[in-house]
């Protein structure tokens, strides 16, 4: 009968403590809803982008709370997704390069199986010259992390380190390639200090 009370004890300070964390934390775990594809007016597309560019900036720059953060965010991936999806994948022939960046910005700052899923387009657009090779850089190793493996050009940074890496030896030469700096001074940023082993 005791040990009934302190297990009944023990579980109802554990339900007070989970309910007040929750309710204290509770703009961190919204949910804004899926990525769906919206109406766009694709002769609008150049307006739509910049305010999607904009937009982005905006909000990594201010001190927003999550909640409106994490619906803004959903609401410019809506935005990019749509355009590709009913005005077809833009290119430098027919928008600015700032409107290029908002769909990698776009894409970059959704869900991970979105971003698998029209990286191809991203990979074209880097090829074609409509983006370039640094924004493919970032794509694929925050691609390569999502699927838990290691990354090729030293971008990502996760839980204050950075995330594990392929052939650290030889990172700033990919780095080169792709019109990066090297990882030491990028690392720098983060107050963090590059071991290659």
């Amino acid at each position: 009968m005791k040990k009934k009370k302190l297990f009944l004890s023990i579980f109802t300070v554990f339900i007070l403590i989970t309910s007040i964390f929750l309710y204290v934390n509770r703009d961190k775990f919204v949910y804004v809803g899926s990525i769906d594809i919206i109406e766009v007016d694709c002769s609008k597309k150049h307006q739509i982008l910049s305010e999607v560019y904009e937009s982005d900036q905006r909000i990594r720059k201010s001190n927003v709370e999550f909640i409106k953060f994490a619906k803004e965010d959903h609401r410019n991936q809506e935005l990019v997704i749509s355009i590709i999806e009913k005005c077809g994948m833009p290119t430098l022939n027919e928008v600015t390069q700032k409107h290029m960046d908002a769909i990698w910005l776009g894409l970059q700052h959704t869900t991970k199986n979105i971003r698998k899923k029209y990286f191809p387009l991203i990979e074209e657009a880097v090829e074609n010259g409509d983006l370039n090779k640094e924004q493919y850089a970032l794509m694929k190793d925050r691609i390569l992390m999502d699927e838990g493996k290691p990354q090729i050009y030293g971008s990502q940074i996760k839980s204050g380190k950075l995330y594990k890496l392929e052939n650290p030896e030889t990172v700033n030469e990919r780095r080169k390639e792709m019109g990066m700096g090297t990882i030491e001074d990028y690392l720098r940023d983060f107050n963090i200090q590059f071991n290659p082993n």
